[in-house]
């Protein structure tokens, strides 16, 4: 797929997001969120630990938190972020809103000044193995601030920051995860598995055989041999695991070679 940069969407997503802490009463804070355990504070504290995590790297080169003796990525990412949230519960839901209104606009300069086309600062591990490019560790940054600001809304029941402008890069984002999800089934070179995905922000992408692995493209000439179509909703939920897998098969309709779109449509676009 083609390049893209989001990094202008930041600052759109973000005042939608402080406009939504801002106006939340005592016990909407409280309100039980899909993370289990955490509350819509916790959720607040996850954001605000993204920004200080990848301002101290982006900007500061600092390395972060060290790895425990065998620790694999996910218990790494699972007890740092459950440290960092833990800790914040000390601090109340306004410093926290001021916290995130000071380094935003810091992490916005940080981001400003790294090259797209250059290397990841964060491989994408779901996008596939190897070095990533820095667009699609922006792309998947972005991804990460808009399902947790739904997260919150879900829990407290507003609607809103899911228009075209703000969710269909969310969709391509995850796109690109597909491939990875179809890397262990052997095809023919040529073979199209194609995707669906309903609703104004939504759209239609192939995923292509190369004989070795899969591709993500345009809607290719060649005629697919599975098909996974599913509303834009459904999609980035399930890509981001607020439903299971289970769940979004039940949602999706799956045409074709059953295996491949069973397949497709497990795809996973955070790190698990």
């Amino acid at each position: 797929m083609t390049p893209f940069d989001l990094r202008p969407l930041f600052p759109l997503e973000r005042e939608l997001l402080l406009d939504l802490l801002a106006s939340l009463d005592t016990a909407e804070w409280t309100k039980p969120t899909v993370c289990p355990g955490w509350a819509v504070r916790d959720i607040t504290a996850h954001i605000l630990n993204d920004y200080v995590r990848r301002l101290s790297g982006l900007r500061d080169g600092h390395p972060g938190a060290v790895f425990a003796n065998d620790e694999t990525l996910p218990r790494y990412l699972a007890r740092t972020n459950d440290e960092f949230v833990r800790a914040m519960r000390q601090c109340s839901p306004n410093t926290m809103i001021d916290l995130l209104t000071h380094l935003g606009p810091q992490l916005d300069d940080a981001w400003a000044a790294v090259d797209p086309a250059g290397p990841a600062h964060l491989d994408v591990s779901w996008a596939g193995a190897g070095p990533s490019p820095a667009w699609l560790d922006i792309a998947r940054e972005y991804t990460e601030h808009w399902v947790h600001q739904q997260q919150i809304r879900d829990a407290v029941s507003r609607p809103g920051a899911d228009d075209v402008t703000l969710l269909h890069p969310v969709i391509v984002t995850f796109m690109h995860a597909v491939p990875h999800a179809l890397r262990n089934q052997s095809r023919p070179p040529g073979t199209a598995v194609r995707f669906e995905v309903t609703g104004p922000a939504g759209g239609t992408w192939d995923v292509v055989s190369d004989g070795a692995g899969w591709d993500l493209t345009a809607p290719s000439a060649t005629a697919p041999v599975a098909t996974v179509r599913l509303d834009q909703n459904t999609l980035w939920r399930l890509a981001s695991r607020g439903i299971t897998v289970e769940q979004g098969s039940r949602r999706a309709e799956l045409d074709g070679d059953r295996g491949l779109a069973e397949c497709a449509a497990s795809l996973l676009a955070v790190v698990g």
